[in-house]
């Protein structure tokens, strides 16, 4: 910390302590996906449909992604400690991470096997692939609605839920696939299908680690201008300049920001100051956490204050 002898420390914890989410929904909705992993997994090899298989394996991720939304749920309520000052939130962004470069090897394999058969199509029973597909579609669905009721918790409720959405729309997909291959005879459409859906999960699969890789190198989170929020806090009554300003998160819900504001003149009132910053940072950007150095205007340089920007 950069320091001075004119200084005044302001912190807002505006921590909100909710009770942890009800993990019941996503209990289940792992047991309904690991059912249609099994279903699905059985009969995509019977009939070697490489869509019924893809998405089977798509499944099996989210149920790991589930797991892994499961266990850093528990461990984000970790009280801090002395060597974990700020507590176990990061955890959910590790998980994201870990889990996105497994699904990221199974992605590939499938876009290689799915390939291969371009040139070669396996012929497909459309009927079996639509039952089974409408059997996944409805298990699917009963999972999203599940993970729906407890989306607006936290991050990783929110990511467990739109993992789930997108295994409905997937079922839906192989369903479509199913009609073409029994009304016109189009067996090249498994492979595509598969293709289709590998393609769309790398894209997520690349969304997910960028915000990841952005949240562990302490980035402004998304949705903040770095740049208005310097000049809302210049807009406040008796601040000249905003120096070593750092906004970064420690996880969904959980927004930090610390700063220098040097002062017009030295007969203010600091604690206004603080006060109203907060309140601005609060209710514009969702800043639960601050900690705001206050200077004179005429305190000099910060010396020893080589991140200070």
């Amino acid at each position: 910390m950069c320091t001075e002898r004119y200084i005044t420390l302001g912190h807002n914890h505006n921590h909100t302590h909710k009770s942890p989410a009800s993990m019941k929904n996503l209990v289940f909705a792992m047991v309904i996906n690991g059912g249609i992993v099994a279903f699905e997994m059985v009969f995509g090899l019977l009939i070697q449909s490489m869509a019924l298989i893809s998405d089977a394996v798509h499944n099996l991720s989210d149920i790991a992604a589930m797991g892994f939304s499961y266990w850093a749920e528990k461990v984000s309520h970790r009280p801090a400690n002395a060597s974990k000052t700020y507590g176990y939130h990061k955890i959910e962004f590790i998980a994201a991470f870990v889990n996105s470069i497994v699904l990221s090897v199974a992605i590939a394999f499938i876009l290689w096997e799915a390939v291969g058969r371009l040139t070669a199509p396996p012929a497909i029973p459309g009927n079996e692939m639509l039952w089974v597909a409408v059997i996944a579609f409805v298990g699917n669905g009963a999972a999203t609605l599940l993970l729906q009721k407890i989306s607006a918790r936290n991050f990783n409720m929110r990511s467990a839920w739109l993992h789930s959405l997108q295994d409905a729309l997937f079922s839906l997909g192989v369903i479509v696939g199913a009609l073409l291959i029994m009304f016109f005879g189009w067996h090249v459409i498994d492979p595509l299908i598969s293709i289709a859906i590998s393609l769309f999960i790398a894209r997520e699969i690349y969304k997910i680690v960028r915000q990841t890789v952005n949240s562990l190198l302490d980035a402004v989170p998304p949705g903040i201008d770095f740049i208005q929020v310097r000049n809302d806090l210049l807009a406040i009554d008796n601040v000249l300049e905003v120096n070593d300003l750092h906004i970064w998160q420690t996880g969904a819900d959980q927004k930090l920001l610390s700063a220098h504001l040097r002062m017009v003149e030295e007969s203010f009132d600091s604690e206004a100051v603080i006060r109203s910053a907060q309140e601005m940072l609060i209710h514009k950007y969702g800043i639960n956490h601050t900690t705001l150095q206050i200077l004179p205007g005429a305190a000099g340089e910060m010396e020893h204050c080589k991140h200070c920007n």
